[in-house]
C-alpha cells in the first residue's frame, strides 16, 4: 500500500525594513507593516484605520498592494513557475465566525503563478550521510486575504474572535501529491522556508503563524488511483508536519485494513497525543460558490520595460525581468557553490545552509586562517553548532566571532598548540568572550612543548613503565603505539607535538 502527500502552504510577505506603516487605508492584500516591524505577528490591537475592512464594515473596498504582488512573482520565479501576465481574483464563500464578510478574496480561475518545481534533498543511507535529491511539483501560487483567529476559552465556554490579522495579504503555494511520507514533506517545506527567507518574501517563522501548512494525505494500493484524502490543517512546525503525516498514513491504512472507508474530512494535529483528530467534513468546490471578485480588476504584470504601454509609470507596475534580475543566491545554488569552492561534503553544506548565518560565519573564518576548509568545517558544524544547540542560541548570538575562531585555528595550523589544547582553548573562549586565544594560551601555559630533551625523557619514562606494550609493538602490533602516545599527551596535558612524539616513540620501541 502506498501513500501520497500534498501540501498547501500559506505565508505572509515580509515587511520592508524601511520605517513607516504605509497608508492607513483599509485594503485587501495590504501588509500591516507596523505590526510586523514591531517583531510580532499576533500583536496588540491594530490601528483604527485598519479596522473597518477587517471587520467588513459597509463601504470598505479592497485595494491591491504592489509589495504583495512583487513577493508572489519573486517566489514564483525562484520556484521555476510560469508567471501569468494576467491573473484574476475570485470570491470564495463560506460562513465562519472569524470571516466577517462571509467570503474570502482569492485566486481560483487564474492564479498569479503556475507549474513550478521545488528541488529538495534529505539525508538517507545507512548512517544518514547520503544526500538523496527529490523534487515536488508546484501546482500554483495564489494571492489571498487572511481571516481572523478564533480563541477558544474552555473555562468560560466561549469563543472570542481576534480580527487583528483579518484582511492581511497571504500567499498560498499548492504542491502536487508527489511525496510519500512525513520526512519528505518536512524536507520540502524546510527547503521552501529557506528559499522564502533568502528572497525576503516571508520571514517563515511557523511558530508565529507567518508560515502555515495544510497537509493532504491519502493511501492506495500500488497501481491503483489515489485514495480518498484527508486534510490536516494549520500545522505550525516542520517537526509536527512530519509526525502528523506519518500518523495519518498509519491511521488510514488501519481503517482500510479493517474494511472501513476513509472519510474526506478536515482534521487537526494534536501535538500532545501525537494524533490527528476530526474537525469537520471537507467542503467541495460547489460548497464555496466561487464567483469573480467584482471589486478588483484583473491583475496585469509586464515581462519587461519594453512591453509597458505608452504613458505607464514603471514605478507603479510590476516588471518580471526586473524582479528576476534581483533574485539572490538560493539555498540549492549556495550548497553547490560551497561543495565546489571549498571541497566540503554535501551533508556539511546542508548544515551550513540550514542554520541561519552559518554559511557567512564559515566563510568569514576561512578568510582569517590558512587551515583547509575540510578541517575548518568540523570546528564550525560540530564545536560551534554543538555549543549553540546546547544553549538554544542562534549563530548571531555566538560569543566567539569568526575572526576569533580563525585566530585560534591559525595557532593550531602553525604548530603553536595541539588539537586537544585548541579544543580546550575554545571552551575557555566560550566562557570568557573577552579573552583572545593567544591570551588564554599564554596565561595557561598551553603552548606546545618545544624542548626536545624534555619530550625524550617523558617518552622514555612511558616506554620503561609499559614493557608489555613495547613487546606488543615489537611483535608487529603497531596500534599499541597510539596508547603510548596518549600517555605522553596525558603527562604533557596535551601540549606535546603528536608528530614529534610518534617519531620519538617509534625510535624507542624498535
Amino acid at each position: 500500500m502506498s501513500s501520497m502527500v500534498g501540501c498547501g502552504l500559506k505565508c505572509f510577505p515580509a515587511p520592508r525594513r524601511r520605517g513607516g506603516i504605509g497608508s492607513a487605508r483599509p485594503d485587501i492584500l495590504q501588509h500591516k507593516a507596523v505590526l510586523r516591524l514591531a517583531g510580532w505577528f499576533l500583536s496588540p490591537p491594530q490601528l483604527p484605520g485598519c479596522l473597518p475592512f477587517d471587520a467588513s464594515l459597509p463601504g470598505t473596498l479592497p485595494v491591491l498592494n504592489k509589495r504583495c504582488v512583487e513577493a508572489a512573482v519573486m517566489t514564483g520565479l525562484a520556484l521555476n513557475c510560469t508567471i501569468n501576465k494576467k491573473s484574476l481574483f475570485d470570491r470564495k464563500h463560506y460562513f465562519y465566525a472569524d470571516l466577517p464578510a462571509g467570503y474570502q478574496i482569492t485566486q481560483l480561475r487564474r492564479p498569479i503563478a503556475v507549474d513550478g518545481v521545488l528541488a529538495y534533498s534529505l539525508l538517507g543511507g545507512k548512517n544518514r550521510s547520503q544526500v538523496v535529491k527529490k523534487t515536488v511539483s508546484i501546482k500554483q501560487i495564489q494571492l489571498e486575504q487572511d481571516s481572523g483567529k478564533s480563541l477558544h476559552d474552555d473555562v468560560r465556554s466561549q469563543t472570542l474572535i481576534d480580527l487583528n490579522r483579518a484582511g492581511v495579504g497571504l500567499m498560498e503555494l499548492v504542491m502536487e501529491p508527489d511525496m510519500s511520507c512525513g520526512e519528505e514533506a518536512a524536507a520540502a517545506v524546510r527547503e521552501l522556508q529557506l528559499i522564502l527567507q533568502a528572497l525576503g518574501t516571508c520571514q517563515g517563522n511557523m511558530s508565529e503563524g507567518q508560515l502555515r501548512v495544510d497537509a493532504n494525505v491519502s493511501v492506495h494500493q500500488t497501481g491503483e488511483p489515489l485514495g480518498v484524502r484527508t486534510e490536516v490543517k494549520n500545522i505550525n512546525s516542520v517537526r509536527y508536519l512530519a509526525r502528523a503525516i506519518d500518523y495519518e498514513i498509519r491511521r488510514q491504512m488501519e481503517v482500510l485494513q479493517r474494511g472501513g472507508t476513509v472519510q474526506n474530512e478536515t482534521r487537526a494535529y494534536d501535538s500532545k497525543s501525537g494524533e490527528t483528530i476530526p474537525m469537520r467534513d471537507k467542503e467541495g468546490l460547489q460548497d464555496y460558490r466561487f464567483m469573480p471578485e467584482p471589486n478588483l480588476p484583473p491583475l496585469i504584470v509586464y515581462e519587461d520595460n519594453a512591453s509597458l504601454p505608452a504613458g505607464v509609470d514603471a514605478r507603479q507596475v510590476v516588471v518580471v525581468q526586473e524582479i528576476k534580475a534581483a533574485l539572490p543566491e538560493l539555498p540549492g545554488v549556495k550548497r553547490e557553490r560551497l561543495v565546489q569552492t571549498h571541497g566540503i561534503l554535501p551533508e556539511h553544506s546542508f548544515t551550513l545552509v540550514n542554520e541561519d548565518g552559518l554559511t557567512e560565519f564559515f566563510e568569514a573564518v576561512l578568510e582569517g586562517t590558512t587551515k583547509e576548509p575540510r578541517k575548518v568545517i568540523g570546528w564550525v558544524t560540530k564545536e560551534l553548532v554543538g555549543h549553540l544547540k546546547q544553549r538554544d542560541m542562534s549563530v548571531s548570538q555566538s560569543p566567539i566571532s569568526p575572526s576569533a575562531l580563525a585566530e585560534l585555528l591559525e595557532l593550531q595550523e602553525t604548530g603553536h598548540i595541539s588539537s586537544p589544547v585548541a579544543k580546550q582553548v575554545f571552551q575557555y573562549m566560550w566562557r570568557s568572550p573577552g579573552k583572545t586565544a593567544p591570551q588564554i594560551i599564554r596565561e595557561g601555559d598551553l603552548g606546545l612543548v618545544s624542548d626536545t630533551t624534555q619530550l625524550h625523557n617523558i617518552c622514555q619514562e612511558v616506554v620503561d613503565s609499559h614493557p608489555d606494550a613495547v613487546h606488543a609493538i615489537r611483535n608487529g602490533n603497531k596500534k599499541v603505539l597510539n596508547k603510548l602516545m596518549g600517555l605522553v599527551q596525558k603527562e604533557t596535558k596535551g601540549r606535546a607535538d603528536p608528530v614529534l612524539v610518534r617519531a620519538i616513540l617509534q625510535e624507542k620501541t624498535l
